[in-house]
């Protein structure tokens, strides 16, 4: 990578990794999108998760508790699966999560998708170790992690075309999904809530955790709340089932019941 110095600044070329990220927030810009943004107290889970590890040594972790919940939330709306190609509603049989992994590539931190296939049927712990086996593999192409570093081989103004074809590729979506997670925005110290952009008609986006005084059972307690914003595309899910969609998924969080079922 060339370097052009000059007085005053310095002009870097903009790696492919970063490239691909532009292209991809310029066409989901694009998608008719409502948030639900809101807090959910997950002190039970979280306690559940310390019990685990304290037995078995074990450390789950918090963002594959999500995609379980997530899963099951989905499975019990399979309306919820689908996408639009054309003029048609397509749904998916299989619920296939995408999460983002933040790798180190080529000196810079990016996000690459792992899917987790079949996720209602499997355990937090098999979503964690599926988790936790993709962040320690070695690879130093974008791709690497889904077995697609062709990727790279696409020219730089081809990009935003093959985003717009692949979001719409019946193919695609049985492979990565179109429920995604991600989780990068747990590494804030404050409270924080992201507004994100993505191709999902589901897309479950994970802020910061910070400790709030309640009153609960008539006593002062400090809980556990984190913070969450819930993106759906609004061109299939209206905001009355996604209202009631982010009830049942607040309650399922906060249960720890997936953690249970381990």
């Amino acid at each position: 990578m060339k370097n052009h110095q000059a007085p005053g600044y310095k002009a870097v070329p903009l790696s492919f990794n970063r490239m691909a990220v532009r292209a991809s927030a310029s066409v989901t810009r694009e998608r008719n999108a409502i948030h639900s943004v809101t807090e959910v107290d997950i002190t039970e889970p979280r306690r559940l998760i310390r019990e685990h590890q304290d037995k078995t040594g074990e450390k789950l972790s918090f963002t594959a508790y999500l995609v379980t919940c997530l899963a099951q939330v989905i499975r019990a709306n399979p309306q919820f699966n689908s996408f639009i190609n054309g003029r048609k509603l397509v749904m998916l049989d299989e619920v296939t999560i995408s999460v983002l992994i933040e790798r180190e590539l080529d000196g810079e931190r990016v996000p690459e998708p792992i899917a987790i296939r079949d996720a209602p049927n499997k355990t937090h712990q098999q979503i964690s170790r599926e988790i936790r086996e993709a962040q320690s593999r070695t690879g130093d192409k974008l791709g690497s992690l889904a077995g697609v570093t062709w990727f790279r081989l696409i020219p730089g103004f081809l990009l935003k075309l093959f985003i717009r074809l692949a979001d719409r590729n019946i193919r695609m979506a049985k492979r990565y999904g179109k429920v995604a997670v991600t989780a990068v925005g747990m590494y804030s110290k404050e409270p924080v809530w992201f507004i994100p952009h993505g191709t999902a008609t589901v897309l479950l986006t994970v802020g910061s955790i910070s400790r709030k005084v309640i009153e609960l059972d008539n006593q002062f307690v400090s809980r556990e709340h984190l913070c969450l914003t819930v993106s759906f595309d609004h061109d299939i899910i209206d905001g009355a089932p996604a209202a009631r969609f982010m009830s049942q998924l607040i309650d399922k969080i906060k249960g720890g019941e997936a953690i249970h079922a381990d």
